[in-house]
């Protein structure tokens, strides 16, 4: 059965017999998988990052998949501002990008004190206009010098995109984020470590240290780390995890699993009319399942 049912509550959030649709394959490569999928819900459609071949797909109900976009700088991570404009983590640029209207680029962030960051992977934008991202440090066995920084680190951007601050450095592998409903939770999952971590919120933006907790491992006997993450509109969590998606409810307890049956999740996104649609993609393909509950939106234009 793809939805294995762990606790009860589950069906709340998905029919046991829900079918997971594939809706494309093919991508992928050696410098990275499918990853980054956000709704476009102006235009009805789905971007995402095909890492590997340095391009950008749509998939549209009546289209499939099409080529959106050429060479994109390795993007990985998507995800849209107040305003609706797309933000990217970008490997090949190292840096956080802001697509304006007319096309041309803003960098949100793309050093550190002067020093140049790792790999942006994922981006989260909180409805006060700042920007969270991880960094994570992946280059552990380049020579000394070669890479900048020594440490993953997980930042805010401040809304005028004037101050970068680092929240945090202890993750091993810092991957995706994901606010609460209310945004008093900013939650971060640690693809080594394999589990999500919980950060209360203050008020000026930062991170609440003391109230470090891990909100759920994640790990298993099948294939699978925590990657992209995702939250609904009652706070329960879903995030790629060992055997495929996991369903938790907001103190962290595992619910069920989506199985689509791809040895990992790389990323999530929430779309469709009623946004209750969840995309998600995997090393290889794009794909989607269809939940009772609706999921934390992003902004369009304006």
């Amino acid at each position: 059965m793809p939805i294995e049912r762990v606790a009860p509550g589950l069906e709340r959030m998905v029919s046991l017999n829900q079918r997971i649709e594939e809706l494309g394959n093919g991508y992928g490569g050696d410098q990275g998988p499918a990853e980054g999928p956000v709704w476009w819900k102006e235009g009805g459609y789905l971007l995402f990052s095909d890492i590997g071949h340095n391009r950008r797909m749509k998939w549209a109900p009546r289209e499939g998949v099409t080529l959106f976009k050429e060479p994109t700088d390795y993007a990985n991570g998507l995800t849209r501002d107040l305003q609706g404009r797309l933000i990217a983590c970008e490997h090949g640029t190292r840096r956080v990008t802001r697509l304006e209207p007319d096309g041309s680029i803003t960098v949100v962030a793309g050093s550190y004190k002067g020093t140049r960051l790792n790999r942006p992977n994922d981006v989260v934008v909180k409805s006060d206009g700042s920007i969270y991202f991880t960094d994570p440090w992946t280059f552990r066995d380049a020579p000394p010098g070669e890479w900048d920084l020594d440490f993953a680190g997980v930042y805010r951007v401040s809304p005028d995109l004037g101050t970068l601050t680092l929240l945090v450095r202890d993750f091993v592998t810092p991957n995706g984020l994901a606010f609460s409903p209310d945004e008093s939770i900013l939650y971060i999952n640690d693809s080594r470590r394999g589990h999500i971590r919980a950060f209360d919120m203050q008020p000026n933006g930062m991170l609440a240290l003391a109230t470090d907790r891990v909100l759920c491992d994640l790990k298993g006997e099948r294939p699978g780390i925590p990657d992209g993450m995702k939250v609904d509109v009652e706070g329960n969590v879903y995030c790629g995890g060992s055997g495929g998606i996991w369903v938790l409810d907001p103190s962290g307890n595992h619910l069920g699993t989506i199985v689509h049956g791809a040895p990992a999740t790389t990323n999530l996104a929430w779309g469709g009319d009623d946004w209750k649609t969840l995309y998600f993609t995997t090393r290889n393909t794009l794909g989607c399942v269809q939940l009772k509950i609706p999921g934390v939106t992003v902004p369009a234009r304006r």
